[in-house]
């Protein structure tokens, strides 16, 4: 599984538009997702964001990956901590067109268009998704809200 460059991946198969087995779908009411390959120890998912659309804090069950970015732009939000006695933060990157992020096993993050375009993104998993954890920051800290299962939430 180490081997597997998920950013290089993803990229690939935004490339690869017209060969993708569906093609995006926009949903007024939430993000539209489908996906588009599944190999042994790896997945890669096709997503579509209207402007205001984007995840809770969650993630990816031990899943290592990446996403990247073919039309629009999403602002990922991720943990910051600039202490170890500092409550944790949300720290902002926006990622326009041509431009991914690659992330580990215990990668925590928000996802979210807050542009005003819709946007379509690519994004693989390794190994292939079984689980989520969704978060939440409070005067506490990060607490787990819930965990979800592939299969059963989505």
């Amino acid at each position: 599984m180490n081997d597997v460059d998920f950013l290089a991946l993803a990229r690939g198969f935004a490339q690869l538009r017209d060969e993708w087995p569906v093609q995006p779908r926009f949903d007024p009411w939430e993000r539209w997702y489908s996906r588009i390959a599944a190999y042994d120890d790896h997945e890669v998912w096709l997503l579509t964001w209207l402007p205001g659309q984007g995840t809770d804090l969650h993630d990816h069950g031990g899943s290592s990956g990446a996403f990247f970015v073919v039309s629009g732009a999403l602002t990922e939000l991720t943990l910051d901590r600039p202490s170890s006695s500092a409550r944790p933060r949300l720290r902002p990157t926006e990622l326009g067109p041509g431009h991914g992020r690659a992330f580990g096993a215990h990668h925590i993050h928000q996802v979210r268009n807050e542009g005003t375009a819709p946007t379509i993104s690519v994004h693989a998993y390794g190994p292939s998704l079984k689980s989520m954890t969704r978060y939440r920051l409070d005067v506490d800290g990060l607490q787990v809200d819930a965990v979800h299962t592939a299969g059963a939430q989505w």
